[in-house]
């Protein structure tokens, strides 16, 4: 069963409703009997966008699409010559995964533009809603690609990429809602990173950190980067599980458990020497259709990724990932197999719009906790490409990435209240 939001006291009831009827229509819209999949570049998402779309128009707002087919929606301000703030989240899921990973960041912008627009006097900067398409890597095994997009980052290679689930082009994708995909590949710049003044979004904490503190916010000072491969081959040599010793036996499942206990032991070192880092290994699979209970495998696949803040740490474990490979090669005669290396940058969150939003939080009297993003976000991209960005996270509990997320409606109206009350003062 799908988590709806939790409603509570606080705020106008108005705000509570439109908001929690939007969010149960986003779920009804996308639910595939066990959790939302709206992945990147289908139907499902592109609904998503549409019911955007039409709240937007409803409280006002012009809207538009851009060449990546993202949705904008603007809030014109008293001086168009200003660099625009901009705000907002993707709209896009992983299969079977929740409700308020990425909309909330866009309902919550929609929340911060209604308010801007009751203003008596307006803005003197435009400020715009973005509800960006694909930052999830699930399909293509690459994330932001709405965001990256927008700054001429995807590669003819990239849009060759087959999806996950039917095979098809991530450029064929992209083309059946609408994105100008030559532009894409000529890695044309659809959004000037002059003319905005500020990204500012908001997600829920995909981690347990503020649950555990009791806290319903966070103000992010960065986002880890990754280095990553979607399929790592580690081969050896078929055998009869009785008849082959120890010593004479190139198996491929013990070659790779190898490679990650030895990599565990420099993550605990490293850990311990004060670098950011976390490592994981998502999938792993043999063929069951090949191998039996009493045969040797002789090939085994699995999935490889390392995330930390610092590019010099990433770069450091990739090539001590490398040697280990090298190193278990030798030891257990057998070869490893690489697919196309995908790498995501970190980022770090303006220092002057954290400072900013720690004020607002403190004039609001809510309690916050700095934190650091394990997961990524279109906020890096921004971030990366010059735009002075900032995130606020609010808890939810049992994770992200599946049905179980559970975020109350008034931490996010918390979130809200610091988001709008940063950008009036940003926009004035």
């Amino acid at each position: 069963m799908m988590a709806s939001v939790a409603r509570n006291r606080g705020h106008a009831p108005s705000e509570y409703d439109e908001i929690s009827t939007l969010f149960d229509a986003l779920r009804d819209a996308a639910f595939d009997g066990v959790g939302i999949s709206r992945v990147a570049y289908s139907e499902a998402e592109s609904r998503a966008l549409e019911m955007i779309e039409v709240e937007a128009r409803r409280i006002g707002l012009t809207t538009e699409r851009d060449a990546a087919a993202n949705l904008i929606a603007t809030l014109p301000g008293s001086d168009g010559e200003l660099p625009f703030i901009a705000c907002g989240s993707h709209v896009d899921s992983v299969p079977q995964g929740g409700n308020f990973d990425g909309a909330a960041g866009v309902v919550a912008a929609l929340a911060v533009l209604r308010r801007l627009k009751a203003l008596e006097r307006p803005l003197k900067r435009t400020v715009k809603l973005f509800a960006l398409r694909g930052e999830e890597s699930a399909r293509f095994g690459k994330p932001y690609l709405g965001s990256s997009s927008l700054f001429g980052k995807l590669t003819p290679s990239d849009l060759e990429t087959k999806a996950e689930d039917d095979g098809r082009s991530m450029g064929d994708c992209m083309r059946s809602v609408g994105v100008a995909v030559d532009r894409i590949a000529a890695r044309e710049v659809l959004l000037e990173p002059a003319s905005m003044a500020a990204w500012v979004e908001l997600h829920i904490e995909q981690g347990p950190v503020l649950t555990a503190r009791n806290l319903p916010i966070g103000i992010v000072s960065g986002i880890r980067g990754n280095i990553r491969h979607r399929a790592v081959e580690c081969v050896g040599q078929a055998g009869h599980s009785g008849a082959v010793p120890r010593w004479l036996r190139h198996d491929a499942v013990f070659g790779m458990c190898e490679l990650i206990t030895h990599l565990d032991a420099h993550w605990r070192t490293l850990l311990e020497r004060g670098h950011d880092l976390v490592l994981t290994s998502g999938i792993v699979a043999t063929d069951p259709k090949v191998n039996a209970i009493a045969r040797i495998p002789e090939l085994v696949r699995f999935a490889f990724e390392i995330r930390s803040q610092s590019k010099a740490t990433l770069d450091a474990v990739y090539e001590l990932f490398l040697s280990e490979c090298a190193s278990v090669s030798r030891e257990r005669g057998v070869s490893f197999r690489f697919d196309e290396k995908v790498e995501a940058a970190g980022a770090t969150m303006d220092k002057m719009w954290i400072e900013r939003l720690t004020a607002a939080a403190g004039r609001l009297n809510l309690p916050f906790e700095t934190i650091a993003s394990g997961a990524g976000h279109d906020a890096a991209v921004f971030a990366n490409a010059g735009v002075p960005s900032a995130m606020v996270f609010v808890r939810n509990q049992h994770g992200s990435h599946n049905p179980r997320e559970a975020m109350d409606l008034s931490d996010l109206i918390a979130g809200v209240d610091v988001m709008h009350a940063a950008i009036q003062e940003a926009a004035q």
